[in-house]
């Protein structure tokens, strides 16, 4: 049976504008203080990817709904960067035991399997999918000829001569992440740092873009500029951005998220 948390409504911050930048800062001196362990993730992420494009490179839609599935594992992994973050930020050790203690040992107070990470993933995974059908659907539909693979995506839809089809595949595209990114944008750290419903954490996600729309915006144009380029170098970037943006999230959490007061009886910290 899933623990019920009480309802809770952290306070969110205003930050000016270029906040975002010091995030990315913190997340490389994070990076600094633990690298192999911090590496460890990209590597790991981008082993993954390898693997999804050997098994699928042939198979476009097939591809894309894999990469849509890795977001049931992503939640996860990134708490383990987060947690390095946290034990930094605290002057705990950061090692390999602070990492499997989080992936591991999702227990609570009463010894019921704390699952609110790997719930949110599958909310993410759901969310991932809707994209690649409704993706798959417009190409499918309005395509000149049928996408078999990604090289025929780049000529026939993204390098058109009259490419109102691409135009169109990045609106959508924009419509259905801006609300996955509204829900997801602090939700992961908080359910990791905090005894807080998935629900909770979700809407609490939605009231920091609201609080900072400007800064939010930035925020999502570096991410995908990160995640673009470390796509563009046959993914051998996402091996040092990952960890960056793992890193520089937490930091992000913590920027946007008042601090909770310590409990003493139930040990929470924030």
């Amino acid at each position: 049976m899933p623990t019920i948390f009480p309802i809770q409504a952290p306070a969110v911050r205003a930050i000016p504008l270029l906040r975002p930048l010091q995030w990315l800062l913190l997340g490389w001196r994070d990076i600094a203080r633990c690298p192999l362990l911090s590496m460890a993730h990209g590597l790991a992420v981008t082993l993954f990817g390898a693997l999804l494009i050997a098994i699928a490179h042939d198979r476009f839609w097939l591809l894309a709904g894999a990469f849509s599935g890795f977001l049931l594992v992503a939640p996860v992994l990134a708490s383990g960067l987060y947690a390095l973050s946290r034990a930094l930020e605290r002057g705990e050790p950061a090692n390999v035991q602070c990492v499997l203690r989080t992936w591991l040992q999702w227990r609570t107070p009463d010894d019921v399997p704390d699952t609110r990470l790997v719930r949110f993933g599958l909310l993410l995974a759901l969310a991932g999918t809707g994209w690649v059908m409704t993706s798959a659907a417009l190409v499918i539909s309005f395509a000149p000829q049928p996408i078999a693979n990604p090289m025929a995506f780049v000529y026939l839809v993204v390098l058109a001569p009259d490419n109102y089809l691409f135009t169109l595949w990045l609106a959508l595209g924009g419509v259905m992440a801006a609300p996955v990114f509204a829900s997801s944008v602090v939700t992961m750290p908080l359910l990791l740092d905090r005894k807080i419903s998935v629900m909770d954490a979700v809407f609490t996600s939605w009231r920091v873009i609201l609080a900072n729309p400007a800064p939010m915006a930035l925020w999502a144009g570096l991410i995908m500029g990160f995640t673009l380029l470390g796509l563009a170098s046959l993914l051998l970037g996402l091996i040092l951005l990952i960890p960056l943006l793992g890193h520089a999230s937490w930091h992000a959490y913590r920027d946007l998220v008042e601090a909770a007061v310590p409990d003493i009886n139930n040990g929470e910290h924030s």
